[in-house]
């Protein structure tokens, strides 16, 4: 006779979850990376025009 003791499958679903977090944060973290990348050069072009506008209000006009 041949007897074989079967073991009960690994219940992975908490690996299942953790690689799936895993996943999902760092495909948020990369489109977030993306979008800064992609607006950097507006964000130095506005700098700029700040730096060109820089009007400074006198704050003693009323006196």
């Amino acid at each position: 006779m041949n007897t074989q003791v079967e073991q009960p499958e690994k219940d992975n679903f908490v690996l299942y979850m953790v690689l799936a977090t895993v996943v999902l944060v760092g495909a948020i973290l990369a489109v977030k990376l993306n979008e800064n990348e992609k607006f950097e050069p507006i964000k130095q072009q506005l700098e700029e025009e700040n730096k060109q506008m820089n009007i400074r209000v006198i704050a003693n006009r009323g006196e």
